[in-house]
């Protein structure tokens, strides 16, 4: 069965999240996030996990390494399902040492006006436990200061303040540039330019419908298929 394989990228407050999520909504694509797993590896103290944690407590970034081992680990589960990869590399080495074990298809790159990120970053809360992230402007909590799932509270990092996020935005800048410019030379970059995810949607969904060959479109159709009887299946055990 043909595979396909996407990486998205985009500057802090992009809209990774959103698009990511009518990604896998509308292709069935597993979505694999590096924040989550190294929440969920430091979480139930894996090695990797406890790893990591070292240097996050530290204040330092995570290396190469244990990022690396942490992601092509979780991918191995999905060696034969189609996948989108968030979050990940943030290094030129990163980006190339995965290239080398899990060839992509596709690179999705966001670009948002770097004024329209800082303002959308300000309303900006998160439940860190899970990482689910809401804003006020918009995907607002169900009840102000809580999660929806959970009711636990939300919180606002400092990192988030206009002046934090501009020298993120700077420091992301320099370090994705190296990363772009690997995926440029493989001939596998998308670029989509906009405001809103809105407004960055449609294209993405073009690139995607176009992009996926006739056999992994037919792969989606099969598994989707199979879902809404699996679904239907337990609708009516639920009945009886």
């Amino acid at each position: 069965m043909n595979t396909f394989r996407a990486i998205i990228l985009g500057a802090p407050g992009s809209g990774k999240g959103t698009i990511s999520a009518r990604i896998v909504r509308k292709f069935d694509i597993v979505h694999v996030s590096s924040g989550n797993l190294l929440r969920q590896n430091i979480a139930i103290g894996s090695k990797l996990g406890l790893e990591a944690k070292k240097y996050i407590d530290a204040g330092k970034l995570v290396p190469d390494e244990i990022m690396f081992n942490v992601i092509t680990s979780e991918l191995k589960k999905y060696s034969k399902e189609n996948w989108l990869l968030d979050g990940f590399p943030r290094t030129r080495n990163q980006a190339e040492k995965l290239y080398e074990r899990e060839p992509v298809n596709v690179a999705i790159n966001l670009i948002v006006p770097f004024d329209i990120i800082i303002e959308r970053i300000k309303g900006r809360w998160i439940h860190l436990p899970s990482g689910r992230v809401y804003n006020t402007d918009y995907n607002a909590p169900k009840v102000p200061g809580k999660d929806d799932v959970t009711g636990e509270p939300l919180i606002q990092r400092k990192d988030d303040q206009p002046e934090a996020v501009q020298k993120r935005l700077e420091v992301y800048e320099a370090t994705f540039n190296p990363i772009l410019e690997f995926y440029k030379s493989e001939g596998i970059l998308e670029e989509f330019k906009g405001k809103t995810s809105d407004e960055i949607w449609p294209y993405v969904f073009k690139l995607l419908s176009t992009h996926l060959t006739p056999e992994v479109q037919e792969s989606i159709l099969q598994l989707q298929i199979i879902k809404k009887k699996i679904a239907g299946k337990d609708k009516y055990v639920s009945r009886n």
